[in-house]
């Protein structure tokens, strides 16, 4: 889970999970026609919220905005599937090929889909939002870790933190990595001596973010886009780094916000309506200026300081391309694994 929305900021009905589950609603009523019910993965909201305004005024349709973690959506919206309440759902890997294996999606083809690599779209989803994993570490924190082995340091005992492999896409994220850094097996070994340092579990990775800024945590795991964004909009007093592996080379792995149109959609126009428009070359424009994002768009260049800011967070880092399919596939058996070396 990365960063809640925040409440002032939001003009369309916005709820996390935990009050969807607590009031049984999704801020708006699924038998409006005039509706349409976004789960997301949270850390679009800055640029979300423009964009939900401009999509109503032009089309009349309001949008209920259901935050949670990456898995959380992923688990509710097959909860729904006797009674679906979602339309589109925005999620990170490998949990939008959960989604994708459980049967919540059906097909789902933006308008200007002719626009995107074949690396950013599959049948029923397509990249919202390209993106990477990174780590972050408190600016006062001195001397600076540079690898990964540098956070086993005793320095750093109770002082690094990240989120949870099998529910959050960050945290999932980083134990594919560690294993694709040092190997499937001396990965879990590494992530086993890291646990002395390990603050323990957590569901959502934004809340990890602002301990790092005011010193309580030294060191966490977040995403290039999520992290600038924190930086640049709540001041947050932390940096991004790709630590290094045993071979001295900074890796780190795409990340995709991916969007997908639901299979029993109860506003199945709304739904296609609501990506075709988020899609479009508008809107893509401007997901660098409001939310450090990266349109997957081939007609599309971000230019400007949040680009720039991007661009140098990942100067010098290999970018690694997992195979996603495979990994959903191993799912249960990547994070049992896990558990079982770290004593989760």
């Amino acid at each position: 889970m990365k960063r809640f929305v925040k409440a002032a900021t939001i003009a369309v009905a916005a709820v996390s999970l935990a009050s969807v589950a607590a009031c049984g609603g999704t801020g708006g009523s699924s038998d409006d026609p005039n509706t349409v019910t976004l789960y997301s993965a949270d850390g679009l909201a800055d640029w979300y919220t423009p964009q939900f305004k401009a999509f109503e005024a032009k089309t009349g349709v309001k949008v209920n905005y259901v935050e949670g973690g990456s898995g959380e959506v992923v688990s509710r919206a097959d909860k729904e599937k006797s009674n679906p309440q979602m339309d589109v759902i925005v999620t990170l890997p490998p949990f939008i090929q959960q989604a994708d294996k459980k049967g919540i999606l059906g097909d789902t083809v933006p308008a200007d889909a002719d626009k995107l690599p074949d690396t950013a779209k599959a049948p029923h989803y397509v990249s919202l939002a390209n993106n990477y994993f990174t780590m972050i570490r408190g600016t006062s924190v001195n001397p600076k870790p540079q690898s990964w082995n540098d956070l086993l340091d005793p320095r750093f005992k109770q002082r690094i933190q990240y989120s949870t492999p099998g529910q959050a896409g960050d945290g999932t994220a980083l134990l594919l990595l560690v294993q694709h850094v040092f190997g499937e097996h001396a990965g879990l070994d590494y992530l086993s001596k890291l646990q002395t340092n390990n603050v323990g579990p957590s569901a959502s990775t934004g809340k990890l973010g602002p301990k790092v800024s005011t010193g309580e945590l030294s060191v966490a795991n977040s995403d290039v886009q999520m992290a600038l964004a924190a930086i640049a909009n709540d001041k947050m007093a932390y940096e991004t780094f790709a630590p290094a592996g045993p071979d001295g080379k900074r890796t780190t792995l795409a990340l995709p916000y991916f969007m997908g149109k639901a299979a029993n959609a109860p506003h199945a126009d709304n739904a296609q309506k609501l990506i075709d428009f988020l899609m479009s070359a508008d809107a893509q424009k401007e997901l660098a200026g409001a939310a450090f994002g990266v349109s997957a768009r081939t007609d599309i260049t971000a230019t400007g300081p949040n680009a720039d800011a991007f661009t140098k967070a990942l100067a010098g880092v290999d970018i690694w391309q997992p195979d996603w399919t495979d990994v959903n596939n191993r799912f249960d058996e990547i994070v049992a694994a896990y558990n079982k070396a770290t004593g989760q």
